[in-house]
């Protein structure tokens, strides 16, 4: 059987012959399932096509932007462009498809993707964690000792600590994050945006920011040639008239009007962050600010602006992870009232 990327090991529904079950053993124990990865998955997400597309849970405002981006860029085509076309340049409507075109590409492939999630551990490596922590420590007994919180490591003469995940039993690597809304450690993790309906992190900043720079340019654009539409339309017969002859226009103006300002600034501050190389996650807890000493630097910083922007916006990505449509056995272990307890059944 083949799943994903590579060859499976066979599973299947094993029969349970009840009349020969000892008393003493539950028949729900023997129960097993078939299922893709991506449907048992243990973070806050959601998926579609399959496992290839990944979201968060909570998406209402993810369908907000769409809407928005959508209807004003629509109204624009329909009331605003047939104008300018005519009286200013046919390449009004042309640069416009391009730009939603762009925009929309863009939010789709931040919002679809996976944006860095980190496996986490099986149960059989959380407990060869904790042996390797008791060896460490120099205790040999077989009583439970929870891992430390921290450990350090040296990144280009900066001492950086790793966080232990206590949700994913795992050292979170450096410039990695848990998210609490999705649940997940997240690859060099900037922040979660509702607004495109996921994480940002290694995988998607980068689409991220060229989404939020296209809709800047794109919310100037129709600002300005709705306003340059009502004006010629007023010097020709009235500012009144021109409202009458136009009257989606007021209502682009106004949504283009109150958002330029964050998605300009948004767009400004995930550039300053770039050219640092930082993240968002990072300039909000100061991590190397100079507040906290001479000698706290950026040690991801290669002291070039050009640098970092070449680093972050075109730096190798780690490939997609197929393993989530891969089929797996499980066992069931309890069906009760709060849903079933599956267990993953090892090859």
């Amino acid at each position: 059987m083949t799943s994903g990327g590579g060859p499976m090991k066979e599973c299947g529904y094993s029969e349970i012959n009840t009349r020969g079950t000892s008393p003493m053993e539950s028949p729900h124990k023997k129960k097993i399932a078939v299922k893709r990865k991506w449907e048992v998955f243990p973070g806050r997400n959601k998926f579609y096509c399959n496992g290839r597309i990944m979201m968060a849970r909570q998406t209402g405002v993810f369908y907000l932007t769409l809407i928005l981006i959508l209807v004003t860029s629509g109204l624009f085509f329909a009331f605003d462009c047939p104008y300018l076309a005519v009286k200013i340049t046919p390449a009004i409507p042309v640069i416009g498809g391009i730009l939603v075109f762009f925009v929309m590409g863009t939010l789709l492939r931040t919002s679809f993707s996976d944006p860095g999630v980190l496996p986490r551990a099986t149960p059989d490596e959380a407990a060869d964690l904790e042996r390797q922590i008791d060896v460490a420590n120099g205790s040999t007994s077989g009583g439970y000792r929870p891992p430390p919180r921290t450990k350090e490591v040296v990144i280009n003469g900066q001492t950086v600590k790793l966080k232990y995940c206590f949700t994913c039993k795992i050292f979170r690597p450096p410039r990695a994050s848990h998210c609490s809304l999705c649940d997940n450690c997240v690859e060099r993790f900037d922040h979660h945006c509702p607004w495109v309906g996921n994480c940002v992190g290694k995988r998607n900043y980068r689409f991220f920011y060229m989404f939020i720079l296209s809709l800047s340019f794109l919310t100037v654009f129709i600002f300005a040639f709705v306003i340059t539409h009502v004006i010629l339309r007023s010097q020709q017969s009235g500012f009144l008239n021109a409202l009458k002859d136009s009257p989606a226009s007021v209502l682009e103006a106004v949504v283009c009007f109150f958002s330029v300002w964050s998605i300009v600034g948004l767009s400004g501050f995930h550039t300053y962050l770039i050219s640092s190389n930082q993240t968002t996650n990072e300039d909000i807890k100061g991590s190397w600010s100079s507040k906290r000493g001479k000698e706290n630097y950026n040690p991801y910083s290669y002291g070039n602006i050009f640098t970092n922007c070449c680093a972050a916006l075109c730096g190798p990505l780690n490939p997609r992870d197929k393993s989530r449509r891969h089929l797996c056995c499980w066992n069931i272990i309890n069906e009760g009232c709060q849903g079933v307890i599956m267990q993953p059944i090892k090859n």
